[in-house]
Formats: C-alpha cells, sequence, structure tokens
C-alpha cells in the first residue's frame, strides 16, 4: 500500500499563488508517474497535470503557462506549483501515484481562488 499525504492549500485571491505538496509513504517501489486532479462543485474530477518518473510531464491546456508539476524522488514528494491563480482553478485537489496494476489518491486539499 502507498500512503499520500496533500499539503498546500488554501484561500488566495485571483493572480496570487500556492504549492501543493504530496509526499508518499509505505511500498512505494515500482511508482512510474504522479499527477494532480481536481474537482470542482458539481463537476467531474478533471486531470490537471501529470509527471513520469524520468521526468517527463504534461499539463491540461486550462492550466498550460501557470502551473507547474514537478517531483523529488528522494524525498517521494510531488509538487504543483500553481501561479496567476484565477477563480475557476477553485477546486479540491488530488494527488495520484501510478504503477502497474493500481494507482493511489490522496485525500485532497481544498484551493480557493477568491477576492
Amino acid at each position: 500500500q502507498v500512503q499520500l499525504v496533500e499539503s498546500g492549500g488554501g484561500l488566495v485571491q485571483p493572480g496570487g499563488s500556492l504549492r501543493l505538496s504530496c509526499a508518499a509513504s509505505g511500498s512505494i517501489f515500482g511508482i512510474r508517474a504522479m499527477g494532480w486532479y481536481r474537482q470542482a462543485p458539481g463537476k467531474q474530477r478533471e486531470l490537471v497535470a501529470t509527471i513520469t518518473i524520468g521526468g517527463t510531464t504534461s499539463c491540461a491546456e486550462s492550466v498550460k503557462g501557470r502551473f507547474t508539476i514537478s517531483r523529488d524522488n528522494a524525498k517521494n514528494t510531488v509538487y504543483l506549483q500553481m501561479d496567476s491563480l484565477k477563480p475557476e482553478d477553485t477546486a479540491v485537489y488530488y494527488c495520484q501515484f501510478i504503477r502497474y496494476g493500481a494507482d493511489y489518491w490522496g485525500q485532497g486539499t481544498q484551493v480557493t481562488v477568491s477576492s
């Protein structure tokens, strides 16, 4: 089993920044990729960004140029740097770790962008 603990969410004004962290513990061997998803009230969960264990990244068009995903393999941690935040970025953000045959999710952290 893999346990994921997210942190870094909160309330921020439009145009502000936040950095989310997701630390993994447990049986973390064989992890292939990590990702961030978000779910706004009344909407489906959507993919925000992914990063492979080798460092290849991708992100949704809606956050391209504003959000950056990174990872620290030594710390078993994945990050999401969020800049130029907009009210429509308000959601619960979840991290995901993937390995063959299984994926693991964090408990979610609330991000609210409002003036």
